[in-house]
Order: structure tokens, then C-alpha cells, then sequence
């Protein structure tokens, strides 16, 4: 529907005040693809001109005018000679206009403007030629003009009308400085993001060899800067003794706005070191009662460096990931916008002064100069002001903007579940090798892929609509929370941000359950509610071993991403600033350091993400596969256990050998 009733030429033209696109080929407008305002004075607000509603009237040209010139004057000057009117006519409704019209008819019906300034295209539209000389903002080089009406005009008023637009013009500029910038920096850029990617890689291979010394020095590293904030809370304790206002205590001194006056206080250092002091006891007793349970965490995350380094190609999948999200943004965004042009020229009453009766009716341009509205709101004028209509079609807009919004959950949430099956069934194979990486079949993770395709489409495709309409309702629930903010009372507010706050908890859980059984049915091939089913399950008969394993990951890939952004974020600012000219000479004309360093900083970080979001996967799938393997093995010769050496010895179990071996 979208498709066959919208047209997005209606945002890419600038559209007359009749509703004809300027520049559109095969149309009269081909060679005028400029929107000219007949007075941009009466544009009085950035909005106006933005919704493009100003009350004048606009008509397209080919080019802006370059001159100051009023009608009067061009009436005088024409009559020794005819190409002042042959320039100023091109900026009239018609050609068949005569210089002979007096001023007030150009007034009454607006057929010429009464004035034309310097201007210069931008956005398809014309907008005054601001510049400054010696720190007098002008126009053509004049700081006032004759507005043709008899009335002399000062530049500031040009700018208040325009200022909107002057903001953009600003950021015009920076956007082409900006692009300056890349073009002489983009081959260090991709340097960059090389080596974020190459540290990602070393990192992950690392990890099989220092996962265990990471973690524990990241942990006494934890307990030291909450010892150090313990000490430090005591010595302001002890320097505020003797001292008669900080015996207050919190409560005598009430809610306060400047917030220094609580760190004068005895009781609120005393409150920080007692807090701190939980704080610091509690890891301490964790480390020392789960200590076996982080071993064999962190003997998982040294078994997922192994299983990476023997599958490499799933490292490539997230781009994969990438390439078909980027095709759901666009149908996505192409069908909005069909959606949104859809309709037919809908004109309404506009007046300078919008204090008329009949503002903002709709009218018919081809009659609205023999109706009354004329003569009860002088100046009106009936101009085109958007796409829509009473159709059928129209009625239904936002219904289908609201599908087509569902569908885009929907389509993200499978890409990201088909995603995460492939790399379950790719990883999956790995630990159920016998002898790894001997056992492990050609292609595993193209094997993967091909099977979620073939087998599971519809439990992939059933998860994802369940988080999809989690996701939808939270989008409605803000909707309506926006819309209805003025009007809400205390209760309703309430209410309101405990459904938001449950519906935010219940889409984490139902992405972790959906990740699980997505794992589940890469293992076993059975359908969505089997799987999420067995996987609960198994999840919660294992649920301290499952709690510890998701902490010591998150913590582990939390370091791993700080390091190599941090890393390439601290080296791409030595290289962009010139810190360290006598190493490498990196480019001396950069206008904004600051572009490409944070393109560095944040193509490091996604290309990270991509990186770690892959390694945890595979911790995921070897630990369901892990607690699959304790439950149904017992390391006899008929059950033996399928995990490596490097488990069986954390948990002190071992396969009892075969006789023939």
C-alpha cells in the first residue's frame, strides 16, 4: 500500500505554495528547482520555515536573486531600460505580469515580491546572504534596506525571521569542515580500526593463557579502591572531630540544594565507610566461598578461547549480522516514508499575523479568491501545507505506521536470533567433538547456518515475536506517557513507571530465556517452548554455578572492551593532536581533531563489541553444553564426560580409560 500511494519525491523536492515540486522533470518546474519567499519577514519563527508553513507566498526559480532591488525602484529604472524588469519578473507568479501594476496591487495580490535581496540557495531554498564586516552582521553589505512597502528594514530583523535556518547554515559549515577532516584522515582511520581489530583478536587469545590472573588482579584491584575509599571516609571523619557544625546531623539540616554542605557533616563520612566496609566484606566473602565456582569460570572462559581460535570464521559473522540488520533499517525507513507521502495537496488558510478566524482551514486554491476569507482576514492567503486526506488509505496511516514499526522489531529481534543459533549450533559441535579439533566436521559454522535456516525458522521466528511484542508495548507505554505527562496525576504517574519498570524487566528476562533456548534447540533441534522449557530448567538446578559464570564473563569482557578502546582511543589522540611527532607524523591540516579520533574511539568499540559478543556466545554454549554433559555422563566408558582436560580438572572428575586404549 505503502508503495503504491506514496511518493517520496514529496521530501526531496521543496514544494510552491500550489503544491508543485520545483525541479521535478517533465513538469513546467524542471529548470526551477529553487523555493523563493516572496517576504521572509514574515517568517517569524525557525519552525515555520522548517515545516515550511510560512505565510507568504513561494514560488519556484532557478536561481536566487543577487541584488537589492525593490518593486518601486525596478518600475523607475525599467523605463530606461527593459532588463530590470526582465531580471525581477523571473521572481513573479507569471511572466505575463506588467511592470505597470502599481505597488499596491502587487500588495493585494501578491503577483511580484515588493523586494528582493541578495541571496544564496541552501536546502533547495533561498536564504539571505548573511556575512560580516568587521563584526557587523549584513546583507549584501548593507545593515538596513527598504522593504518595498514603503518601510525601512534593519538585518537584524532579516535574521531573527531566518535564525533557525542561520543555525543550520552554521552547521553546514561544520558538517563540510567535518568532511575536510575525513578525506585527509580516513586511510589513518581504517589504521585505527585495523588495529582495534587486531587487538580484539590478540585479547581473545590471551585470554586462554591469562583469564585467571586477569580476573583476580582486576578483583584485588576492586578490594584496593574500596579499601583506599574506607581509609579515606575514616581520615575526613577524623579531621571533622572538634569542629561544632559537624555534629549536625542530616536529618537537622533537611534536603539542601548545594550538596557540599553534606561532606561537612561527621555522620555522612561515617555512613560512606559503613557502607564501603559491607561492600568490601561481601567480595571478600564471595571470593572466599565461591572461589571453586570462579575457578571453573574461569576455566570456561579459557575453554572459549580455545573453541574461537579452532572456529576463526565465527569472528566474521557479526558482520553478516550487521549487513542484514542494515537491510531491515531500510526497508523499515523506505516504507515510512512511502507511508508518510502518501495523500494527496492539503492547503490551509495562513495569515502574518495568525489571529484570523479561519486559520488554519482548509481551502481550495482555485476558489479561495472568491470566497469571504479574503475580506475578513486581510492578507490571507491560501498555501500548500502537507500530504494527507480523507481516504481510506489516509484514515489508516498510523495503523500502518504502527505495523511497520512491529515488523521492524520483529525482523531485528530474528536476525539477532538467527544469529545466536548459528553460533550455538557452531560452538556446540565444537564441545561435543570427542577429540578436539580432530573430530571437529568441515564448515561447522556454514553448517550451522544452513541447518537454523532449513529447521528452525519458525522456533526462531516465534521467539523473536514474543520479545518484539515485549518491545512494542514498552514503545506504547512511553507514547502514551509523553502524551499524557501534563495531564497525569501522582497515581497515574506511579502506575506508569511501574509498568515501565516490569515490562523493562521482563524483556531482560525474556532475552536471556529466548538466548538459552535458541542454545537448546541448536543442541537438540526441538521447538521454541521444548527448548526454552529445558533450558529453564537446567538453568535453575544450576543457578549459583549460572549466577557466578554470567558475572565472571560480564566482568571479563567488560576489562577486554575497555582495554582496546581505551588503548586505540589514547593512541589515536597522541597521532591526531601531534603528541608524538618524532614516532609517526600523523595529518597537520585536520580543521576538528576531534572527528576523526571519535570515529577511532567508537569504530573501536563496535568492532570490540562485535568481537566479545561472539566470544560470549560461546561461553554460553559451552556452559549449557557443560551442565548438559555433568547431568547425562558420569565418565564411565559407556557415558564418558565430552569435556576437556583442562574442566575435568578444575572439578576433580576424569574418564575412566578404555581397555583397548
Amino acid at each position: 500500500m505503502a508503495w503504491v500511494h506514496g511518493d517520496p519525491r514529496r521530501l526531496a523536492y521543496p514544494t510552491d505554495s500550489q503544491g508543485h515540486f520545483c525541479g521535478q522533470k517533465g513538469t513546467p518546474n524542471e529548470n526551477k528547482s529553487i523555493l523563493f519567499y516572496f517576504n521572509l519577514l514574515k517568517c517569524t519563527t525557525p519552525s515555520v520555515m522548517i515545516n515550511l508553513q510560512c505565510p507568504t507566498t513561494q514560488i519556484c526559480v532557478s536561481h536566487c536573486p543577487e541584488r537589492f532591488v525593490t518593486y518601486v525602484e525596478m518600475q523607475i529604472r525599467t523605463k530606461s531600460n527593459q532588463t530590470h524588469w526582465a531580471y525581477y519578473k523571473q521572481f513573479c507568479k507569471s511572466s505575463f505580469v506588467k511592470p505597470k501594476k502599481s505597488l499596491t496591487d502587487i500588495l493585494l495580490e501578491e503577483d511580484c515580491p515588493t523586494a528582493i535581496f541578495p541571496s544564496k540557495p541552501f536546502l533547495q531554498r533561498c536564504f539571505p546572504d548573511f556575512s560580516t564586516n568587521n563584526g557587523t552582521l549584513t546583507v549584501g553589505n548593507k545593515t538596513a534596506f527598504e522593504d518595498g512597502s514603503g518601510k525601512t528594514r534593519n538585518v537584524m530583523e532579516l535574521r531573527a525571521a531566518a535564525n533557525g535556518i542561520n543555525r543550520l547554515l552554521k552547521v553546514k559549515s561544520l558538517g563540510v569542515k567535518v568532511f575536510e577532516d575525513y578525506s585527509t584522515s580516513w586511510f589513518w582511520i581504517l589504521m585505527g580500526l585495523l588495529i582495534a581489530m587486531l587487538l580484539s583478536w590478540m585479547f581473545l587469545i590471551l585470554l586462554r593463557y591469562t583469564a585467571g590472573l586477569l580476573f583476580w588482579i582486576s578483583m584485588l584491584g576492586v578490594l584496593g579502591i574500596v579499601g583506599y575509599g574506607i581509609w579515606h571516609c575514616y581520615r575526613e571523619y577524623k579531621k571533622l572531630q572538634g569542629k561544632p557544625t559537624s555534629e549536625l546531623t542530616i536529618y537537622d539540616i533537611g534536603i539542601q540544594t548545594d550538596l557540599s554542605i553534606y561532606f561537612e557533616l561527621k555522620q555522612t563520612w561515617f555512613a560512606f565507610m559503613i557502607i564501603l566496609c559491607i561492600v568490601e566484606g561481601f567480595i571478600t566473602i564471595m571470593l572466599i566461598f565461591l572461589r571453586n565456582r570462579i575457578r571453573f569460570a574461569v576455566a570456561l572462559l579459557k575453554e572459549g578461547s580455545k573453541a574461537v581460535g579452532c572456529i576463526p570464521s565465527t569472528l566474521i559473522y557479526p558482520v553478516l549480522t550487521f549487513i542484514l540488520i542494515a537491510i531491515c533499517i531500510s526497508y523499515w525507513a523506505v516504507t515510512a516514508v512511502f507511508l508518510a507521502t502518501s495523500g494527496v495537496p492539503i492547503y490551509k488558510v495562513m495569515t502574518p499575523g495568525g489571529q484570523c478566524i479561519h486559520e488554519n482551514k482548509t481551502c481550495d486554491p482555485q476558489t479561495f479568491n472568491t470566497t469571504d476569507i479574503s475580506k475578513i482576514c486581510p492578507g490571507a492567503m491560501c498555501n500548500f501545507a502537507f500530504y494527507g486526506g480523507k481516504s481510506l488509505l489516509h484514515q489508516y496511516i498510523t495503523v500502518f505506521q504502527i505495523y511497520n514499526l512491529f515488523a521492524f522489531l520483529w525482523l531485528i529481534n530474528f536476525v539477532l536470533a538467527l544469529g545466536q543459533c548459528t553460533l550455538a549450533g557452531a560452538f556446540a559441535t565444537y564441545y561435543w567433538a570427542t577429540k578436539k579439533p580432530e573430530d571437529i566436521p568441515p564448515f561447522p559454522l556454514f553448517t550451522a547456518f544452513g541447518r537454523a535456516i532449513r529447521y528452525h525458522t519458525g522456533s526462531l521466528a516465534f521467539g523473536s515475536l514474543l520479545l518484539a511484542s515485549i518491545q512494542m508495548f514498552r514503545i506504547v507505554l512511553e507514547y502514551v506517557d509523553r502524551r499524557a505527562r501534563t495531564a497525569q496525576n501522582n497515581i497515574s504517574k506511579f502506575l506508569q513507571c511501574c509498568l515501565r519498570c516490569c515490562f523493562w524487566c521482563l524483556e531482560k528476562m525474556v532475552k536471556f530465556l529466548n538466548k538459552n533456548a535458541y542454545i537448546m534447540i541448536a543442541i537438540y533441534g526441538k521447538n521454541f517452548c521444548k527448548s526454552a522449557k529445558d533450558a529453564f530448567n537446567l538453568l535453575m538446578r544450576n543457578v549459583v554455578r549460572v549466577a557466578v559464570m554470567d558475572k565472571v564473563t560480564e566482568f571479563v569482557l567488560i576489562l577486554g572492551k575497555i582495554l582496546v578502546t581505551g588503548s586505540i582511543g589514547v593512541l589515536a589522540f597522541l597521532f591526531f593532536t601531534q603528541r608524538v611527532p618524532v614516532i609517526i607524523k600523523g595529518p597537520t591540516s585536520l580543521n576538528y581533531y576531534w572527528a576523526p579520533l571519535l570515529t577511532v574511539i567508537l569504530g573501536s568499540f563496535l568492532i570490540a563489541h562485535g568481537f566479545f559478543t561472539v566470544y560470549a556466545m560461546c561461553i554460553d554454549t559451552l556452559f549449557i553444553c557443560f551442565l548438559e554433559d555433568v547431568e547425562r555422563n558420569d565418565g564411565s566408558t559407556t557415558r564418558p564426560y565430552y569435556m576437556s582436560q583442562s574442566l575435568m580438572k578444575v572439578l576433580n572428575q576424569q574418564n575412566v580409560p578404555n581397555k583397548k586404549q
